[in-house]
């Protein structure tokens, strides 16, 4: 599955790649992914044959060892999309399912890529549109939507969705109606229609507890926040909820009205740590909007909260759990809208107890203006003005008992990759530049480069074994490319 398990931790067993002989990869094999837009795949691979999305809804089976066609199937688009990206798809028995970029869910045979049903979970009408697939839970498909920021009677939620038949079995919506909790913290004077509340990063999911975790994004219009008043729940939040029914459990809202679209569309990874001399189940994510937390899975309990870029927007989360702003932009600059970091998956070492991420330092200035609404169009409220000159970006590793720094690795431009560990004690990470690097999960030593000619962006790489021999494969640009060791 994406992430390698429910609990997203992009952390891997595999321990034949090592410290001492990484440095000898090379290029196994390539695959010339589709042109025509942005390609962030995840590949899965099960029984040898690996599973990839493709821009344009196209899914292909390749096998493991030679990166050969094995099967496709185009979906195509019904609609125009925004971007007709999709970062992932999902495995579950004989199924392959891909959340097409006008919001549609398909089911194919995993053997022969033939259709075996399709449904629609969003409504492309209104905007709707899918840019990450879904996770698969006790039978049930979990996907998100995006798109949300337009003008839109339908708003935004998460589905559940019934995997052998198709059948729609469950909604959260992420903007709050008024007669739910969380509605008082919208006007609800015509904001319902244009309320934001994406869903558009996948989630994970605790067996046990059988609670979803998912990360819900802005609110609508961006940037400026008079039309709103209120902490506009659960925009900017994380939110848990029963796999089986949808029912909200508990929710953290990381920043209340936002204004800098700082969405929270982050991968929540669980954990089952020492806290404080106690066994604990955290969740923990890496926020948009420069902090790094910790909480309690069961019941939402914030246990820690603190910066990992240098923002000057706040530096501490107060006693009612929220943060203490500090700049509101008048006192310099802040994170642009793309964040301290975004939807590319970070990664958790769990026998060290380190938190690896891509940290993005920026400077941006935001200007508010009163939007105009078009059913079915954006409707960004203000302008952002990016100050080129001062942005960079680093490979950050983090204590998870602390949020202290243990190490970071430079990079010269902000960047969107994301992060793999494996269990001999290796990072993988790429940046802005195209450069696809290991380094050591302990220091931080860079051990290993390969210069793949795009920027890595969006996708962390993934490793499997096969054979005896184990690869590791990065997507980049349009190519995924798959390393090995020499006569492994």
């Amino acid at each position: 599955m994406i992430r390698g398990n429910y609990q997203a931790w992009s952390y891997s067993s595999l321990d034949a790649i090592t410290r001492d002989n990484v440095q000898d990869l090379e290029l196994a094999w390539t695959w010339s992914m589709r042109e025509g837009g942005w390609n962030a795949p995840s590949p899965i691979v099960h029984d040898g044959v690996i599973y990839v999305t493709n821009y344009g809804n196209l899914v292909q089976a390749l096998d493991g060892r030679t990166g050969d066609l094995i099967w496709e199937h185009e979906v195509g688009i019904e609609a125009q999309s925004y971007s007709g990206m999709s970062r992932n798809l999902a495995v579950y028995e004989d199924k392959v399912f891909l959340a097409t970029s006008d919001a549609r869910m398909v089911a194919l045979d995993a053997a022969t890529g033939e259709m075996l049903w399709t449904m629609r979970f969003g409504d492309n009408t209104q905007g709707h549109q899918s840019t990450s697939g879904p996770i698969v839970v006790r039978g049930k498909i979990v996907q998100g939507l995006n798109g949300c920021e337009r003008f839109s009677p339908v708003g935004c939620y998460i589905s559940g969705i019934d995997a052998d038949t198709g059948e729609l079995l469950w909604t959260f919506h992420t903007v709050a109606r008024a007669d739910e909790p969380g509605g008082d913290t919208w006007p609800f004077t015509g904001v319902r229609e244009r309320g934001g509340g994406g869903t558009w990063a996948t989630g994970s999911y605790d067996p046990e507890l059988n609670l979803i975790y998912w990360g819900v994004g802005n609110p609508n219009p961006d940037y400026y926040g008079d039309l709103r008043p209120g902490d506009n729940l659960y925009s900017n939040s994380i939110v848990a909820l029963d796999a089986d029914t949808g029912e909200l459990r508990w929710h953290y809202q990381f920043t209340p009205h936002d204004l800098n679209d700082w969405d929270s569309n982050q991968i929540p990874v669980l954990a089952d740590i020492e806290w404080q001399g106690s066994p604990r189940r955290v969740v923990m994510l890496a926020n948009r909007n420069g902090f790094f937390y910790v909480m309690d899975r069961v019941n939402g309990e914030l246990l820690l909260a603190t910066p990992f870029t240098a923002t000057t927007w706040a530096r501490e989360i107060g006693a009612d759990g929220r943060p203490i702003v500090l700049n509101d932009g008048s006192k310099g600059c802040l994170p642009d809208p793309w964040g301290s970091t975004n939807f590319m998956p970070p990664s958790y070492y769990p026998e060290l107890g380190l938190f690896y991420l891509t940290a993005r330092e920026t400077c941006a200035t935001y200007v508010a203006e009163e939007p105009t609404f078009v059913p079915g169009q954006s409707s960004f409220g203000g302008v952002v003005f990016i100050d080129g000159d001062q942005g960079s970006g680093a490979l950050r590793a983090l204590d998870v008992q602390t949020g202290d720094l243990r190490w970071e690795f430079p990079y010269p431009s902000p960047t969107f990759g994301g992060v793999l560990t494996t269990a001999a004690s290796l990072v993988f990470a790429g940046d802005h530049e195209g450069n696809f690097m290991a380094f050591d999960a302990v220091s931080g030593e860079n051990l290993w480069h390969y210069q793949t000619g795009s920027r890595i962006w969006g996708a962390a790489a993934m490793t499997h074994m096969l054979d005896g021999r184990q690869y590791v494969l990065i997507a980049s640009g349009t190519t995924l490319t798959a390393f090995a060791l020499p006569g492994q």
